[in-house]
């Protein structure tokens, strides 16, 4: 049974529509990507399951169930960095939150050790950086041991370090056996958190799916695609010549040389050949794995939702 099941939800705010008959469904033990540029929506999905907001239309269940004040006590929100106060350590401010909670105080020397934050707890919060502060937010939704934690872009004003060390926080938390769902527009962090991803631009529903699915997934259509890197004494030509070969879905040239994507069925072998046919000899042919930034462009087409 789906963690969260979306059935076509739609917010409205005045003339303006955030969502637009949204529906997908979050497998089970999964860290599920909602990706989309700022003001695609992704907030406001999460609030109307989090029952923050309410939509204008349809609904959604979480493990079958209709939303409730004891169903979301079972889920470890982080929607908004908590106001921890600022003079306390991390230890006491947790124990603060457990008493809000009204569970999970016996939690708190665990989840500290979780975060990485235990050999700091008797330090005061205001002594933290910025990514032990949103490890303190998340050891905070872990109190109570919840099966499910929701996150809204929970590296946003990260340095590189502290983007690091949530990732693999974010991937640890599943590893454990924890459903995460986690809002981004970081396509990066995205492909290499999540295992499932659902895109939104403008509020609609654009792909959904495993991010293997939708990495190796050509168009619209139900078909696995190869992204191939060449290279040759001439990239000039070598370009000109793979524009006139049938089948390929796109020819560009990059700093690295020139990228094709293609179906599975025209192999790199038959690349090969039909370029020494033409008469370029190649030097570089290497199979590379297709970047969800690629994908991400592709499904949108290149629009920017500001």
């Amino acid at each position: 049974m789906a963690i969260l099941s979306i059935n076509n939800l739609t917010k409205n705010y005045r003339s303006i529509r955030a969502l637009d008959n949204v529906s997908f469904e979050v497998p089970p033990k999964t860290v599920f990507g909602i990706l989309g540029p700022n003001g695609s929506g992704k907030t406001t999905l999460l609030g109307i399951v989090m029952d923050i907001l309410k939509p204008t239309n349809g609904s959604f269940k979480w493990a079958g169930e209709q939303s409730s004040d004891e169903l979301r006590k079972q889920i470890g929100t982080l929607l908004e960095t908590p106001n921890f106060y600022h003079y306390l350590s991390g230890e006491d401010n947790l124990r603060i939150a457990a008493r809000i909670k009204g569970k999970g105080e016996d939690d708190i020397p665990k989840v500290l050790k979780t975060v990485n934050l235990y050999e700091r707890r008797k330090s005061k919060f205001n002594s933290y950086s910025l990514g032990m502060k949103q490890r303190l937010a998340i050891a905070s939704t872990l109190l109570g041991d919840p099966g499910i934690l929701v996150f809204d872009e929970p590296t946003n004003g990260l340095d590189p370090a502290g983007i690091a060390e949530i990732r693999e926080l974010i991937k640890e938390l599943n590893r454990q056996g924890k459903t995460i769902i986690m809002a981004s527009h970081i396509l990066d962090e995205v492909e290499k958190v999540c295992t499932h991803v659902a895109i939104i631009q403008k509020g609609v529903l654009k792909t959904v799916g495993s991010v293997h699915e939708i990495m190796h997934t050509s168009g619209t259509q139900n078909v696995t695609s190869l992204l191939i890197e060449l290279g040759a004494a001439d990239n000039g030509l070598l370009k000109n010549i793979l524009q006139g070969m049938s089948g390929l879905e796109s020819v560009a040239e990059t700093d690295n040389g020139i990228e094709i994507i293609c179906p599975e069925n025209i192999t790199p072998e038959q690349v090969n050949s039909y370029c020494f046919e033409k008469g370029v000899v190649l030097n570089k042919l290497n199979v590379k794995r297709k970047s969800l930034e690629t994908r991400f462009l592709e499904i949108t087409g290149k629009q920017s939702d500001r």
